[in-house]
Parts: C-alpha cells; structure tokens; sequence
C-alpha cells in the first residue's frame, strides 16, 4: 500500500512548504468555515460532491467502497463494497455513471450513479490514483507528474498534462478536482494543494492546509491518514476537503497570498 515512514513524511512536508514558499507562485491560506461529520473508517481515495450529496471511494483491500454520503450527519446512505484483491482508488461522475479507479490492478469499474450497480469494467497501464471531470473529458492522476486525460465515454486516454512548477516535474499528484476551470490536485503526504492551468501543465497557485485536520497520534496511522480529498458544490461556491480516516470534513475558503507572493 501507499506508505511511509514517518521520518520521510516530515522529510516530505518540509520539502514541500520551503519549495512554495521560496517561489513565485502565489501560497494562499485558509479560512474554515464550518465542518462536517466523516467515517474515522474511511481510507479516503476519492471524494465530490453532486446535488447535495458528498461521494467517496475508500482504499485498503478489503475495506474499498464507493459511498453516497449525508453531508450533515455523515451516514452513509449507499454503498458498493470493492472485494479483494483490488484496492479501491479515485472515482468520479460523468453522466448517469460513476467511474473507479483501482491502484495497482490495472483496471476500474463503471457503476449506475443512481443504484451504485456495476455495469462494466475497462482497463488501463500503471497505477491509477485519482479521477476529476469537466463537461468535456476525465483527468486522471497515477502518482507521476503526468495527468491524463480520458474521453468519458470510451474511458481511453486521448491525451496528458505534464504538471510542473516552475519549470521542475510535480509528483505524487494524488486527489482532484476541476474548480473554476483549473485543476486542484492534493500532493500526496504533505499538506498543500497544487492549482494547475490544464492548459500548460503550470502549477499558478498553492494552497497551504498546515493545521487543518487532526493532530498526529489523533487518527490510528498518522503516517498515512493524510490530507486527501478535495470536493467542489460550484452551485454554491463551496469547497470541500478532508483527509484519509479524519473525523471531520472541512468547508473552506482561501485567503489571499502573502505579501511578496
């Protein structure tokens, strides 16, 4: 599974604040404006929101699922279990579907948005880590600096995004979500959010979460139950994030970049 030590977590959160913050890209801060009740059990991989509801997929052989989630109280109201051995990764709507991705098996699964029944299956090389969409086509992470874009209907890469800042290679992009016409995507064990122009593949802004969520020793793996999950009401100009096992998911609004940035 995706796992590491804690030495080279703090290695990693540390790298990452100190490359942002010596850059020119704009560092944004944050303001919680109120939170909401999430599964301590969910090893969240995937997360959005749609019509009121929040849907999450959760990894871990043998604890993978796809939910349908009350926002206000946090029960889950569907869910469709993903057996062993395959882990279960990223997920995204497109139409009357839901899209999931798996980690290191090669393959996803298509289900009925509507009765979370699987209806198909499709294939693809490497790892898969997280999905997002516009009204056009899917994005799809797998651990590299490389998104890749997916036509929704034949679930085939029709093309990709080099992601880089300042002109260096981002990897670990992990969890996604389109916002405004830029991509969101959160850096895998540390605690920013990159904004990416799909365009050019150039990060133009970092969202800074340092303090959100639980304290180390507060959830059962530190190490690994990490910021990862980020979701979009565009309806309602909400933004939405949250971290794998938190026990609360947080609706947020960024401040504006310091001065010099």
């Amino acid at each position: 599974m995706k796992r590491l030590s804690r030495l080279f977590l703090v290695f990693a959160l540390c790298l990452a604040s100190s490359a942002y913050a010596q850059s020119a890209i704009p560092v944004y801060g944050y303001t919680v404006v109120r939170s909401y009740p999430h599964d301590t059990r969910a090893y969240t991989e995937g997360f959005f929101y749609r019509n009121g509801y929040f849907y999450e997929g959760t990894g871990n052989v043998g604890e993978s699922s796809v939910r349908k989630v009350d926002i206000k109280t946090g029960k889950v109201l569907q869910q469709a279990e993903l057996p062993p051995p395959d882990y279960g990764e990223g997920i995204v709507a497109w139409k009357n579907r839901l899209i999931e991705l798996t980690w290191q098996s090669h393959h996803g699964f298509i289900y009925d948005l509507n009765t979370f029944k699987r209806i198909g299956q499709f294939d693809y090389p490497g790892e898969g880590w997280a999905l997002t969409a516009n009204d056009q086509q899917l994005y799809m992470t797998d651990g590299t600096p490389t998104i890749r874009v997916l036509d929704p209907r034949t679930l085939k890469q029709t093309g990709k995004i080099d992601v880089t800042a300042e002109g260096k290679p981002v990897a670990n992009l992990n969890e996604l979500e389109w916002v405004k016409g830029q991509i969101y995507a959160n850096v895998w064990l540390t605690h920013v959010i990159v904004r990416i122009d799909p365009a050019s593949g150039k990060v133009v802004g970092v969202i800074n979460l340092t303090g959100l969520g639980p304290k180390p020793g507060e959830t059962v793996d530190p190490d690994n139950d990490v910021l990862n999950g980020i979701a979009y009401d565009a309806r309602h100009d909400r933004l939405f994030v949250t971290g794998k096992r938190w026990p609360l998911i947080y609706e947020i609004t960024l401040t504006p970049p310091a001065a010099g940035h």
